[in-house]
């Protein structure tokens, strides 16, 4: 799939996904807004305008009011791709999201998840 296409596709069209993934596997919502939060700095309410208003990836994470400085933290493989090796830092901005969501529905501890 093409980057520009993934960074034009709206957020609230992919938050439903990460929500029903930590679903399936016995997590929340809250759990998975809680990931969001503490990589992007949003609130419950600048979520909610985001996906109102159908941020597109580009948007939703350019508007961030505070990316984590721990983010950097997040390591390893989703899609086949290492986190920490992919140059672009949009993408590798969805992808730590990914990889947070996918550590949160193989039953790793929130605490661990949420670096630092």
């Amino acid at each position: 799939m093409n980057n520009e296409r993934v960074y034009r596709m709206p957020f609230a069209k992919v938050y439903p996904m990460l929500v029903a993934k930590a679903e399936r596997k016995g997590h929340s919502k809250e759990e998975v807004d809680t990931c969001i939060f503490w990589l992007t700095g949003y609130d419950a309410a600048g979520l909610q305008a985001q996906l109102d208003k159908e941020a597109d990836h580009e948007t939703f994470y350019g508007e961030a009011p505070r990316m984590n400085p721990d983010a950097g933290k997040i390591t390893g493989v989703v899609c086949g791709v290492r986190v920490e090796d992919i140059d672009d830092p949009l993408m590798q901005k969805i992808r730590w999201l990914d990889k947070m969501v996918d550590e949160l529905a193989k039953g790793r501890p929130l605490e661990k998840i949420l670096r630092g």
